[in-house]
């Protein structure tokens, strides 16, 4: 080792970068060109351990710290002697998808939905996604920082994006769409421009709203007001049969019915799961009960909060079951083994994707001529509600959950929750049930300094009380 170079870890270490839920995350000014670098050179050496890399494909989001990323990690990877094939801007399941075809490692550059101060690299492996033992032997790296010229980026290759439209067009052919008016929220999703186009090639009639050139960061989990506000004044000015959106780096869903109410993830996904006679799902703890209470599946897993834990999960039961998936509450949905159809074959995509979920509920409700919301009338009466308290610092968060799941009298006193406590799952964060079967669960994100509350009731409107109820009442003790 050059011991005039500083090495890898030591950067890493110094930099206060984190892997998170999904992907290393941080502020943006904490990924410089040398951090940038060393998690590029840190996770190819990884890969080199498991074979030859001779190229690395790229993506990124639309944040304007997103570029010098994608430039630093580029320099990086020449500096090792890995040709960069550079994407562009799309979703990160594209990138994903492009990595996995073309038997290469992949980084996406982008922070999802996380806010504007902030961004993040995610990795993929020429398999899928990174596992939480991959993301440790990355910071393990201790070898020399290479000496990387000027951050750079490639010319542009629209292979990939091509490759994931196709995926699609060719899974619904026909044009199933035709005759439904949908309407298309852009913001500054990764995907705007690829998702108008599958939208159009299945025979939607598409309607372009809300498109912005500085970055918005939508969380699918946290609708805002004027999201809300805005879904139902675009669906009845419109005549809309549908609405869609995504998170920044498109892996996350934001689906709205016609009349312009968002779905929550979680019933997305199990509606996603039911179309594509999935028979095993693995899903955070933090989802709808409704999924168990459908009997839909013949056995759902319930894991940590977070992908890596959601693929261990599908791995675990792909071993039993031959169509196995799982996704999370913000909707992200997992293929974990190949679908076949009518002679057409749907390849595993185990990672959060935004547009098949979407695309599954769209085409099923034009298939059988209902709306949108009718797909849901059979489903158990169980509603999730979720937000979040920004700027909650992660060790107050972890004081108080191991604090209260010793005592769940103060946990209903502290929230002003309207039942006792029953039971209490530490699964991933505190999560309660209520003597009148309502659910309350908190926990820090992985991603930023925030605690999110997530509810569970049998009517909407309580869902969304008891999480208004409990982040006031937590707003007080922070203060």
């Amino acid at each position: 080792m050059d011991s005039r170079r500083p090495r890898i870890d030591e950067v890493l270490a110094r930099s206060g970068v984190a892997f998170g839920t999904s992907g290393a995350r941080g502020r943006v000014e904490q990924f410089g060109d040398p951090v940038c670098a060393a998690f590029t050179a840190a996770f190819l050496t990884v890969m080199r351990e498991r074979g030859e890399v001779r190229q690395l494909v790229l993506g990124l989001d639309r944040r304007p710290a997103s570029s010098p990323m994608a430039a630093a990690c580029t320099a990086a990877a020449h500096a090792m002697g890995v040709e960069v094939i550079d994407c562009g801007v799309l979703p990160t399941p594209a990138l994903a998808l492009e990595a996995m075809a073309g038997g290469m490692p992949g980084i996406m550059i982008t922070g999802s939905h996380i806010p504007f101060d902030r961004n993040g690299i995610k990795f993929y492996r020429p398999d899928g996604e990174i596992t939480k033992a991959d993301e440790q032997a990355i910071m393990a790296v201790s070898s020399a920082l290479p000496e990387c010229g000027p951050g750079e980026r490639m010319p542009l290759s629209e292979h990939a994006a091509r490759r994931y439209t196709a995926r699609y067009t060719d899974w619904f052919p026909g044009q199933p769409l035709t005759g439904r008016r949908i309407g298309l929220y852009q913001h500054s999703a990764a995907g705007r421009a690829l998702n108008r186009q599958v939208l159009q090639a299945l025979g939607a009639e598409v309607v372009v709203l809300g498109r912005s050139e500085r970055f918005v960061p939508v969380d699918t989990e946290a609708v805002s007001d004027a999201d809300r506000r805005n879904g139902e004044v675009w669906a009845r000015r419109y005549q809309l049969d549908a609405l869609f959106t995504t998170d920044g780096d498109g892996d996350r869903p934001l689906l709205a019915d016609e009349r312009g109410h968002w779905l929550h993830g979680d019933i997305v996904g199990l509606l996603c799961a039911r179309a594509l006679g999935i028979q095993a799902l693995a899903v955070p703890v933090s989802c709808n009960t409704a999924i168990e209470a459908c009997s839909d599946f013949q056995r759902v897993v319930r894991t940590q909060i977070g992908s890596p834990h959601v693929l261990a999960g599908m791995e675990r039961l792909g071993a039993q079951f031959d169509r196995v998936a799982g996704f999370e509450a913000n909707g992200g949905f997992l293929l974990g083994t190949a679908v076949e159809e009518n002679g057409r074959r749907l390849e595993p995509l185990p990672t959060r994707d935004a547009l098949l979920p979407a695309l599954a509920l769209m085409v099923a409700a034009a298939r059988a001529d209902v709306p949108l919301s009718a797909l849901m009338a059979d489903l158990p009466a169980r509603y999730t509600a979720s937000d979040r308290l920004r700027d909650f610092p992660s060790e107050r968060s972890r004081g108080l959950l191991n604090r209260w799941q010793e005592d769940g009298a103060a946990f209903q006193r502290s929230l002003g929750l309207p039942a006792s406590v029953t039971a209490l799952d530490t699964t991933d964060g505190l999560r309660a049930t209520l003597a009148n079967g309502d659910i309350v669960h908190l926990r820090p994100s992985g991603n930023a300094p925030e605690l999110r509350c997530y509810a569970e009731a049998d009517r909407e409107d309580r869902a969304r009380d008891l999480v208004s109820t409990a982040l006031s009442n937590l707003a007080v003790l922070s203060g």
